[in-house]
């Protein structure tokens, strides 16, 4: 193999994402959530890239961020309580440190948790006082990332209307124009949900490339295809790739040697257990040992790598050409969910080259001649099926009936608008709706995951966006206008959210 050629080329996409949380709850889930993510995914990842974009290293990988996370890491109440979580944490980590003073094991683990904790607690003091978005800007202008955007809140797009779609996606678009300076070519479609027919309107909205799972690609996910008669091109998860880290049954992150992310030990609010088998009572697993975690860590550095490699070579053999890998999962794994994740991140992303793979990104690989022919897609996600049963299935017919009747709603007070002048309290009722229609809420009741809690946060939307409507539509601005202000200063998230542009949207 010469200088000049490869295996092949990788990209590594990574959907960031959380649904707005300031303000609405915190334990167990609600703002602890937004912190730990955070500090344990979001300030390591940035870390990384950092220190990449110090060595010069360019198109490292793809980042998507939504909108809705974006504006919660530029917060500023939610910079401020996080720096408290932290503070927190290092008080926890200094108590562990007593409790478990007769075992070295633990105690070094407490110790090593206080030190991660100060670190992260600077950081957020130094790198993070003026939020995420000047961090964001000079990962993208330095070409160490390619970003993805996306809709306002995450709503799954196929159940949209499309005048409500193309509103979500716009403002979505405008929002990280503001953060960064710049509009995305490419977005993450939330819940990679697509129908046919979507991509006109990314073509109109100037979205260049999005991602699909790989069925949708009917497993053909070794180049970018073009989406029907349009010039937009979608890129398929490699889910042979994809799975050897998360799928729904395995992957690296339950070996027996790593941290167990759902054992605590409740009197330090940490985790001091590691796996030790899938069958094991929580009160019965191992201490957490990083130095076994760090051996195994290689090797599942190695065994992706080789995964890798073994893949582009059988792509190269089965199209006779150099073929393209796309590995994508949510950020929240490395890290938050997955203790070990962004070490063992690092490790593939500097062994990848050394084993003669071209590590890009989604418009680097296009660069590179990664482009297929075109293809007409099926209606898909990434979710349960492939299909849109997480979002659309039995367990959530109530919330899809609920969501669809709150568009029409939606769309006849834009109708009633006076188009002279923003309206502030139509603007902070459109934003109510936008969360409400958040492809969260259905997820988490289809998988019973917080069930209620989702369910409660789609009602409190959808009720505040009524309340403000039904005062405009009575007259009673006075009262609206108070009301729109206090609801603002919980949910806050779009500043330029103007609520005349969901009846001015291009037509396609």
């Amino acid at each position: 193999m010469t200088s000049t050629e490869h295996e092949g080329t990788f990209c590594l996409v990574l959907h960031s994402h959380l649904p707005w949380l300031p303000h609405h709850g915190s334990w167990p889930v609600g703002e602890e959530w937004l912190y730990q993510a955070w500090a344990h995914s979001y300030l390591p990842m940035i870390d990384l890239l950092r220190r990449f974009a110090d060595e010069g290293r360019t198109d490292v990988l793809t980042l998507g961020m939504t909108p809705v996370l974006a504006a919660q890491l530029d917060d500023p109440y939610a910079i401020s309580a996080c720096h408290d979580w932290l503070g927190h944490w290092q008080l926890r980590a200094q108590h562990a440190s007593t409790l478990w003073g007769g075992d070295p094991l633990l105690r070094e683990l407490a110790a090593a948790e206080y030190r991660t904790a100060v670190r992260a607690t600077e950081d957020l003091e130094s790198h993070w006082r003026h939020g995420f978005s000047p961090i964001l800007r000079s990962l993208v202008d330095s070409d160490t990332v390619e970003l993805l955007g996306g809709p306002l809140a995450h709503p799954f797009q196929p159940l949209l209307d499309e005048r409500v779609r193309r509103f979500a996606l716009r403002g979505g678009l405008d929002d990280t124009a503001l953060r960064i300076g710049r509009r995305p070519e490419g977005i993450w479609a939330p819940e990679c949900g697509y129908a046919p027919g979507m991509e006109r309107d990314y073509d109109a909205a100037g979205v260049r490339r999005f991602l699909v799972d790989g069925p949708s690609l009917r497993g053909d996910t070794s180049a970018a295809r073009p989406v029907g008669d349009s010039d937009v091109v979608c890129f398929g998860r490699d889910l042979e790739v994809t799975y050897r880290v998360w799928s729904p049954k395995a992957g690296y992150p339950g070996h027996a040697a790593y941290r167990d992310f759902h054992t605590w030990a409740h009197e330090v609010g940490l985790k001091a257990s590691r796996v030790t088998g899938k069958q094991v009572e929580p009160q019965d697993k191992a201490p957490y040992d990083p130095a076994l975690a760090a051996d195994v860590l290689g090797l599942h550095v190695k065994d992706f790598v080789d995964t890798v490699v073994t893949r582009l070579r059988s792509l190269r053999a089965e199209h006779g050409r150099e073929s393209l890998v796309v590995a994508a999962y949510d950020t929240e794994l490395f890290g938050h969910w997955w203790h070990e994740g962004p070490a063992w991140l690092e490790g593939v992303l500097r062994a990848l080259p050394e084993a003669g793979v071209r590590v890009t990104t989604l418009k680097g690989a296009l660069d590179a001649g990664h482009l297929g022919a075109p293809i007409d897609l099926p209606a898909s996600s990434w979710g349960s099926g492939k299909d849109w049963r997480v979002w659309d299935g039995e367990q959530v017919a109530d919330m899809v009936q609920d969501n669809t009747a709150l568009q029409t709603r939606l769309l006849d007070l834009a109708s009633g608008l006076d188009r002279s002048a923003r309206d502030t309290v139509a603007d902070q009722a459109v934003a109510e709706a936008m969360l409400a229609l958040s492809s969260d809420w259905a997820f988490m009741v289809t998988k019973d995951s917080a069930a209620d809690y989702a369910r409660r946060r789609a009602h409190v939307h959808t009720e505040r966006f009524d309340t403000l409507a039904g005062l405009l539509r009575a007259g009673n601005r006075t009262r609206a206008a108070s009301l729109a202000a206090e609801y603002r200063r919980d949910d806050g998230p779009f500043g330029h959210l103007d609520a005349r542009a969901l009846l001015t949207q291009p037509h396609q």
